[in-house]
């Protein structure tokens, strides 16, 4: 049987930690940011780890290890 290949779309989107965390980016910070607070903005700039423990597996089967 064949390897899995990445999902290239998955590689672009989130991230794997060194524990095992799928980590993906915010979003909300792109565009209409006028009425938007300093402080809100500096918080949707980092990354944050996902939640569901379906879709940390899902993801994770998608990135393959990367």
């Amino acid at each position: 049987m064949p390897k899995m290949k990445t999902k290239k779309c998955a590689v672009k989107r989130m991230k794997l930690s060194k524990g095992g965390k799928v980590l993906r980016s915010q979003g909300g910070h792109a565009h209409l940011n006028n009425g938007k607070k300093r402080s809100r903005k500096n918080n949707l700039c980092g990354r944050t780890a996902v939640e569901s423990l379906k879709v940390t597996k899902t993801y994770a089967r998608a990135l393959q290890g990367r």
